[in-house]
């Protein structure tokens, strides 16, 4: 059987992910996503799993974006039960860029609280372009509860997810600034200045809100001033 140029192509593409110059992945991703081929997806998304290089995964991402949803999404949704944080976390970005909200229940509570911080960073921002109308409030709920979590960059992209719901998230900050903990309010109170003035920069909103935090306090129970009476 003679071997035509587009099985040449696609061979010499799938050839082209497993070499070792991350400059001859790029290119293979590359035209993995000029031409889509059903025969790159399983490709694909393995090694999105383990590429070491970002913009290399970045163009993983989008071939696959490339490709039709019948053919990635079930094997994105399979990642994302997979136990490699780099699986579970590139399948969240790809799901984000496809953008397709048939994939919002894939993002689970579970995903949205994952102890990889890259995990966890990828599901707030898939689950802001998935989440469906009306749900925002909810999402936002779930999405207070990682206040206060993991180092600025963390704590920065949970405050952008979390800005990014609008105003449905007014409830579920200002419960979270009423809490014990101190770095959860200085988190919701820097994430509600954010929401009102988006130029101000994050570093700056966040060591005032720890000022703040510090000097306030948490607020005092009822069943604390009665005591005090």
């Amino acid at each position: 059987m003679t071997m035509t140029r587009q099985d040449t192509a696609a061979i010499r593409a799938l050839q082209g992910l497993e070499d070792r110059s991350s400059s001859v992945r790029l290119r293979a991703a590359l035209a993995a996503g000029t031409a889509p081929d059903p025969r790159f997806v399983d490709k694909l998304i393995e090694r999105c799993a383990i590429e070491p290089e970002f913009f290399v995964r970045d163009m993983l991402t989008w071939a696959l974006t490339r490709h039709p949803m019948s053919l990635t999404l079930p094997e994105l949704f399979r990642e994302l039960r997979s136990e490699r944080a780099q699986a579970r976390s590139q399948a969240l970005h790809t799901l984000s860029k496809i953008g397709d909200r048939q994939a919002w229940p894939a993002i689970t509570p579970a995903l949205l609280s994952d102890t990889d911080d890259e995990v966890a960073r990828s599901a707030w921002r898939a689950a802001v372009v998935l989440v469906p109308e009306g749900e925002e409030s909810a999402l936002a709920t779930v999405l207070a509860t990682q206040l206060g979590r993991g180092e600025r960059e963390t704590q920065l992209s949970l405050s952008q997810a979390l800005v990014a719901l609008g105003e449905a998230i007014g409830p579920a900050l200002h419960a979270a600034t009423t809490v014990s903990d101190p770095h959860v309010r200085a988190h919701a109170l820097a994430t509600q200045r954010l929401l009102h003035d988006p130029d101000a920069g994050f570093e700056q909103a966040i060591e005032e809100a720890k000022r703040v935090a510090a000097l306030t306090g948490a607020p005092r129970t009822d069943d604390e001033n009665r005591a005090d009476r």
